[in-house]
């Protein structure tokens, strides 16, 4: 649910329809997360496959793959990368779940009932508790991590850093205006028909209203990533020329997440994530609102669908 409110947003995947809802829906909130905290290692890719049967049958292999698009591992990085991946899984699956299903159970009675801005807003909240939890579990790792990097990695991961700003500004810096409140609006709808079901034109039309009163403006978007990138690039190098010890570097991770959520003191930045996610959480609450009875039924059926998985993946030995 609280994905939903991120649907196109700026920032940069179980039944067979929880496939693509990995990659559009709630997986969407962890991208923005990620690029929020410009941390591409092990943590969000990790808690994003966390409710997922696809993300935990594969998850090692998807995980190390996708980690190596950025760092290109050496061989000799290789095997304790992968059994750090693995031993978060367990970890993961036997902490985590539980508690995610119990958000969902909430998500699911609260759907039912009227929703308000602060409803919303609270979720936003609960979500990134989750997943500073997940960050400081795997500090160690990355730390780890980092101090392994050589020069050559770190010029890797700028390289992916520019390919990824490169596919940001072909998919959101394109057209003006009025193409760009479409392109936004009809990523709302995918998620919304995702949970709701169908919605009758008088909906659209209320939704479209909500979806274009947000605050728009995707250069800044590229900015603030960008800046993430620029930030995390630096802390990289100084670990690498510093060779700190290895709470200390756990520090300076930790230090770059918290800066991040405070978008490095930039306060134009700041400003307009602060307004967009105000304005995220009144649409969503307001989809919620005008939803029919039969279409908040639809919404708690996939809920209980990623409860069940929760469960389930929590189960496994």
């Amino acid at each position: 649910m609280h994905s939903l409110s991120h649907a196109g947003g700026k920032n940069d995947n179980v039944h067979r329809g929880l496939v693509e809802v990995t990659q559009d829906s709630i997986t969407q909130a962890f991208r923005s997360w990620i690029a929020r905290s410009g941390l591409l290692l092990l943590a969000v890719l990790l808690a994003g496959c966390s409710a997922l049967r696809l993300g935990y049958s594969n998850g090692e292999t998807v995980s190390y793959w996708w980690l190596n698009g950025y760092v290109d591992f050496e061989s000799s990085q290789q095997p304790w990368v992968k059994k750090h991946i693995d031993n978060f899984f367990a970890w993961h699956r036997k902490t985590q779940l539980p508690d995610y299903a119990q958000l969902l159970g909430k998500a699911q009675q609260q759907v039912q009932r009227p929703a308000t801005e602060a409803d919303a807003l609270a979720y936003y909240d609960a979500f990134r508790k989750r997943m500073l939890t997940v960050v400081d579990h795997v500090l160690p790792d990355l730390a780890e991590l980092a101090l392994s990097l050589q020069p050559q990695q770190i010029a890797h991961l700028e390289g992916k850093f520019a390919s990824n700003n490169e596919n940001y500004r072909k998919e959101y810096l394109r057209g003006d205006v009025d193409q760009r409140q479409r392109n936004r609006f009809k990523k709302v709808m995918k998620q919304a028909e995702y949970w709701f079901g169908s919605f009758s034109s008088e909906q659209e039309s209320q939704i479209r209203t909500l979806s274009d009163a947000r605050p728009l403006d995707n250069e800044v978007g590229l900015e603030e990533r960008v800046r993430r990138q620029e930030e995390m690039v630096a802390m990289l190098r100084r670990i690498h020329d510093e060779k700190p010890a290895k709470e200390a570097a756990m520090r300076m991770i930790r230090d770059y997440v918290d800066r991040s959520f405070n978008y490095f003191g930039d306060t134009r930045h700041k400003t307009f994530s602060d307004a967009a996610t105000k304005a995220n959480a009144g649409m969503l609450a307001a989809i919620v609102n005008l939803a029919t009875p039969e279409q908040k039924a639809h919404a708690a059926r996939r809920l209980q669908q990623w409860i069940d998985d929760c469960h389930n993946l929590a189960a496994r030995d």
